[in-house]
C-alpha cells in the first residue's frame, strides 16, 4: 500500500507535536503563470535568506483568505498583479528555521495566478530576483519534491487546472 507524502508528513506531525515540537503552520503561495508561444512559464522569486528559488509565499493576515493572501504575497514579492483561482491546486511542505534555531514545519497552501501585468517598482525588489522559467525548468530548480511536482504538473494544463 502506497502512503502519501501529504499522509506521512500529517502523522509526523502529530508525532512531532507529541513529543513538544511546534505545530505546523499554515501558509498560502502563489504559482504565478501566463502563456507564452513557447508554452506555459511560471515565475519564481528568490528567498531572502538563501536565495534558493522560490514561490512568492507568507502568512495569512487576520481572517485573509488563503487564495487573497497568495495575491497579496505575489504583489510584495513579485511586483505583479493578475487573476487567483480560488481553489488551491495542491500543498507542499517545509520546514522554516527561526532565528533561534529551531524549526517550524509549514504546510504551503498553492493557489495559481494568472499574471496580467508586472510592477517596475515593488515593495520587496530590493530583497529578491524574480524570473520566468518554462514549467519544466522552475520544477527543477525548487528544493521541494512535492512543489515540484505540482509545478510539473501545472505546466501540462494550466487552465484545466486553475479553474
Amino acid at each position: 500500500m502506497l502512503i502519501s507524502h501529504t499522509t506521512r508528513q500529517t502523522a509526523f506531525d502529530r508525532l512531532r507535536r507529541f513529543f513538544g515540537g511546534l505545530p505546523c503552520r499554515v501558509q498560502a503561495a502563489a504559482l504565478p503563470w501566463r502563456q507564452t508561444k513557447d508554452g506555459v512559464e511560471v515565475m519564481l522569486v528568490t528567498s531572502r535568506g538563501t536565495g534558493r528559488w522560490v514561490l512568492p509565499k507568507g502568512w495569512p493576515e487576520n481572517t485573509e483568505q488563503l487564495s487573497d493572501a497568495a495575491l497579496r504575497e505575489a504583489r510584495e514579492e513579485a511586483g505583479l498583479e493578475g487573476g487567483t483561482a480560488r481553489d488551491e491546486i495542491g500543498r507542499f511542505f517545509y520546514s522554516k528555521a527561526l532565528p533561534n534555531g529551531r524549526r517550524w514545519q509549514c504546510e504551503v497552501h498553492v493557489f495559481p495566478v494568472e499574471v496580467a501585468s508586472l510592477a517596475d517598482k515593488w515593495p520587496e525588489m530590493k530583497k529578491r530576483r524574480r524570473q520566468w522559467f518554462r514549467s519544466s525548468d522552475a520544477a527543477k530548480l525548487v528544493s521541494e519534491p512535492d512543489l515540484a511536482e505540482l509545478i510539473a504538473g501545472f505546466g501540462s494544463n494550466p487552465r484545466q487546472i486553475a479553474v
